[in-house]
C-alpha cells in the first residue's frame, strides 16, 4: 500500500511511518496542504492520510480542493478535534472516514486497509482470484486453503495485482509501489519478484494467475480468464500424455 501522509509535526509524522512500514506500507510524507494537493495529484496513492491542522491551510481545504480536482484518492483525516461537528464537515466534503488523535496504530492501519477496499470494490479483507486466497490483515496468501510463504515484496506485489485485477501494471508501478522512489532498484528486478512468486503459485496449485503483457507489464488475470485457460491447459497436458 502506498500511502501519503500530510502530517507537519515531525515526531508525530515519523512515529506513524514507523507504525505503517512495520505493517507492509510505503509512505511519502508532505509539511504542508498545497504540498500534499501538489503530490496527490501528480501521483498514484493508495490512501492519503491527512492531518487536519497544518500550517497553510486547513485539511478541510484539502479535501474539497482535490474532489474538485476530480482526485479520488481515499482520505482518512486525522483530527486532534472530537466534535462530531467536525467529522460531518471532513465527510461532507468527501473525506472517507475520519480518526481522532490520540489513536492506536493498529487501529489506523485497520480503518485504512479498510477504506482501501472498498475503493476497490471489496468488502472484505479476504481476496480471491480463482483458487488465490490472499488477507489483506493477517497478510496471508493460500491457494485452496493451503499457505503460501511469501517475502515482504512478493507480498506487496501479490497485493497490488490483485487490489487491480484485469488491469496492465508497468514496471514502473511495481517499483514506486515498493519504494516510493527511494532507492530503487534496476527495473529488471521486477521480472526476478515476478519470477519467484509465479513459481511459489504454481507450486502451490496456482499457475497462470499473472499474465504477462509483452511491452507493458504484468496483470492479474480475472476469473473469466482464468476459466478460458482451464481448457487450453487440459488439451495441452492431454496432447503431451498422448505423445509421450
Amino acid at each position: 500500500m502506498r500511502i501519503l501522509l500530510v502530517e507537519h509535526d515531525l515526531t508525530v509524522a515519523r512515529g506513524v511511518s514507523q507504525a505503517l512500514k512495520a505493517q507492509g506500507g510505503i509512505t511519502d510524507q508532505a509539511e504542508t496542504g498545497e504540498e500534499a494537493i501538489d503530490l496527490a495529484r501528480h501521483y498514484d496513492y493508495d490512501i492519503i492520510l491527512l492531518e487536519l491542522m497544518l500550517p497553510d491551510i486547513e485539511g478541510t481545504d484539502v479535501v474539497r480542493r482535490l474532489r474538485a480536482a476530480r482526485v479520488q484518492t481515499p482520505i482518512l483525516v486525522m483530527s486532534g478535534l472530537n466534535r462530531p461537528q467536525v467529522r460531518v464537515k471532513c465527510l461532507s466534503l468527501g473525506a472517507d472516514d475520519v480518526i481522532t488523535k490520540p489513536f492506536d496504530t493498529q487501529e489506523l492501519a485497520a480503518r485504512m486497509q479498510a477504506i482501501v477496499r472498498r475503493s476497490k470494490g471489496f468488502a472484505q479483507p479476504s481476496l480471491h482470484v480463482g483458487p488465490l486466497t490472499l488477507n489483506l490483515d493477517s497478510r496471508e496468501v493460500f491457494v485452496d486453503d493451503k499457505p503460501v510463504h511469501l517475502t515482504g515484496k512478493e507480498f506487496a506485489i501479490l497485493e497490488l495485482l490483485v487490489l487491480r485485477k484485469g488491469m496492465v501494471l508497468t514496471k514502473e508501478a511495481f517499483l514506486n509501489h515498493l519504494y516510493g522512489g527511494m532507492d530503487e532498484p534496476e527495473m529488471k528486478i521486477i521480472d526476478v519478484f515476478i519470477c519467484k512468486l509465479r513459481r511459489k503459485l504454481a507450486d502451490a496449485g496456482a499457475d497462470n494467475l499473472i499474465g504477462t503483457v509483452w511491452g507493458r507489464g504484468y496483470m492479474m488475470r480475472d476469473a473469466v480468464r482464468l476459466a478460458a485457460l482451464a481448457p487450453q491447459r487440459a488439451v495441452l497436458s492431454d496432447a503431451m500424455a498422448g505423445a509421450a
